[in-house]
């Protein structure tokens, strides 16, 4: 869309012109198709497809917007080497969306993940204004520009040139402080997204937008709106304060078949992740005597299957080289299968190693500490386990060499090492948000769903150094989302140490990440727990380090959890059609093959 002054437009009321807003959220640093973690080409389109699409859409539409929704810099090893300083500026994504000419853009709670000063750093070189209006700095400043209004030469339907102002605000969950508590404590402070997006939109219509869109780094929650609710598109869109919506964070797809919008009249988008969608929304305008209204809007999503486009390819070369070499840097040796199949069905192999890995370096780091005594648990769950990632978004590392790339596979995110100190009624309670992960089974049935679709794997916890079992016929603690639906005495049972019952006023030090210690996935327990050790070193690089030392590595999964058995009774679990290449391993566990969901994972039975 021309940034330029046109010819004095025509201001007749009666006209009538169409906006097209293109959009993409949570990139996560793909910028090729190229899957790092398996060393080959992939399925993920990443901003290279995206960027062939778009300029086909362009082809065919005036008055075209390109705009995005944050995550952008984090979430392959391509961006965590930009961030370790292995590409050097400017970053290759922002250097992809200048070359695709990107209007406007907001960030994402994990475009925080590096820190303040890699962060304005990398976004220095957008060539586009990046705006965020619920983020500030101790004294009240904005960390990044609120809002910006883009002032646009647009042509109407009758071919007359007209001018439009576009205002552009952002807004991401106000949880990034915890979150990332150890990068951002003490230097920003959050405000909710609603209300903020509110007092921005206002301002843009004050200063003369004709339109306000809301880059909203959130996605669709609670119909009602609450302080630090941190998917607030529903009741942003019920305010009335915005007329379109960029929807993100949760991973989601919408429109949707069964959920085609507008939502509270306000069309709203969200196009998935990694490039797989790339969103539109239409929006029919119409003057009149108090200027530009819409009259007609429309949001769609565009599967991106484009190949990728040359000019982002020729751009990225270079980072691309640096990249490969860095994650095909040798660590070690594996002599069994590292694979998280079965991570949410049973104790896993993969999972056992972090534990392993974290545990050796907490004892190094707690040496000579006063607490040191304490019985030390580590608490890991699987990153990569399907749900909204796909069918094929899993870990499936072959027996034999290690190198980067696989630990980067076995810990997806840059988060650090910390150990907290925690009760018994902690851990229980720590355990029941965990087994939150499970739908409530009806015995005596068949065929009934096990895993509840809503719950992330990343949220699925094993807390390594325990024993117990998860009972899937009593209901669970918390929905999906973390909210406490059931005050009973949960599904966790026979909660062991060492073979004595855990006390609730034992005590005991839990090796965690630096999302989880602050309550990251709605752990209270976590949250209210002492913090006790707090490392500057991501638990991958402890991985990494781990590897070489200990190679060659023979993971065993420990005999942590399993379920309590349940006669006559079966479940159907979802996997990864990989599984199949593990047919002792699904054996040994009791899983049967039993068909295959419209998504395309292999659903199993399993006896309970």
């Amino acid at each position: 869309m021309g940034t330029k002054p046109t010819e004095t437009a025509a201001r007749a009321d009666g006209q009538r012109l169409q906006i097209v807003v293109l959009a993409t959220t949570d990139l996560h640093a793909n910028l090729r198709t190229y899957n790092y973690y398996l060393d080959s080409e992939g399925d993920d389109p990443g901003l290279a497809g995206v960027a062939s699409l778009v300029r086909k859409l362009r082809a065919g539409a005036h008055n075209v917007l390109l705009l995005d929704n944050g995550d952008t810099l984090q979430g392959s090893p391509l961006g965590d080497l930009a961030a370790e300083g292995g590409i050097g500026a400017p970053h290759p994504m922002i250097a992809a969306m200048n070359a695709v000419g990107y209007d406007a853009a907001t960030v994402g709670n994990h475009d925080f993940n590096y820190g303040l000063t890699f962060l304005h750093d990398m976004l220095a070189d957008a060539t586009f204004p990046i705006v965020l209006a619920n983020v500030d700095r101790p004294d009240g400043d904005s960390l990044l520009p609120r809002s910006c209004l883009l002032d646009r030469g647009v042509t109407a339907e009758d071919g007359t040139p007209q001018r439009l102002r576009i205002g552009i605000l952002g807004v991401a969950p106000p949880q990034i402080t915890k979150w990332d508590a150890r990068l951002l404590a003490g230097h920003v402070r959050t405000r909710p997204i609603v209300a903020s997006a509110r007092t921005e939109a206002a301002r843009l219509r004050d200063k003369g937008a004709d339109l306000v869109i809301a880059l909203c780094h959130s996605g669709i929650g609670a119909e009602e709106d609450a302080p630090g609710l941190e998917n607030a598109v529903l009741p942003l869109a019920a305010s009335g304060a915005v007329d379109a919506i960029v929807a993100g964070h949760t991973h989601k797809a919408l429109p949707t078949p069964d959920n085609p919008g507008p939502i509270h009249g306000v069309p709203v988008v969200q196009p998935g992740f990694f490039g797989s969608h790339l969103g539109e929304i239409r929006l029919d305008l119409i003057r009149d005597g108090d200027g530009w209204r819409i009259e007609n809007s429309a949001a769609r999503l565009h599967r991106v299957a484009e190949p990728p486009d040359p000019e982002i390819q020729t751009l990225s070369a270079d980072c691309h080289a640096a990249t490969l070499a860095h994650i095909r840097r040798p660590l070690g040796k594996t002599e069994r299968p590292l694979e998280t199949y079965f991570s949410l069905v049973a104790n896993c192999p993969a999972l056992a190693l972090i534990a392993e890995a974290t545990t050796a370096a907490a004892r190094r780091l707690l040496d000579g500490h006063p607490l040191s005594h304490l019985p030390l648990l580590s608490a890991v769950a699987p990153f990569k386990a399907g749900g909204r990632g796909g069918p094929d978004y899993y870990t499936d590392i072959p027996a034999g060499p290690l190198s980067i790339r696989h630990a980067a596979d076995l810990y997806a995110y840059p988060n650090s090492l910390q150990v907290l100190r925690v009760t018994g009624a902690d851990l229980r309670d720590w355990l029941e948000r965990t087994a939150s992960a499970f739908c409530r089974i009806a015995p005596g049935h068949a065929g009934q769903s096990l895993l509840d679709p809503a719950f992330s794997s990343y949220n699925f916890d094993v807390v390594h150094g325990l024993t117990y079992r998860i009972d899937v016929t009593a209901p669970a603690r918390t929905s999906a989302d973390g909210a406490q639906v059931f005050s009973g005495p949960g599904r966790i049972r026979d909660l062991a140490h060492m073979g004595r019952p855990v006390r609730d006023d034992d005590t005991f030090l839990v090796v965690t990440n630096s999302y989880r210690a602050a309550g990251g996935g709605h752990f209270a327990a976590a949250a209210h727990s002492e913090a006790v050790l707090a490392s500057a070193e991501t638990v991958r690089d402890v991985l990494a380090r781990y590897i070489a030392r200990a190679s060659p590595l023979r993971p065993h999964a420990q005999d942590t959890w399993r379920f309590m058995p349940v006669p006559g009774t079966t479940v159907i679990h979802e996997t990864g059609p990989g599984a199949l290449a593990h047919t002792a391993r699904m054996e040994a566990l009791g899983l049967t093959p039993d068909g295959w969901s419209k998504a395309g994972f292999l659903r199993c039975a399993l006896s309970l």
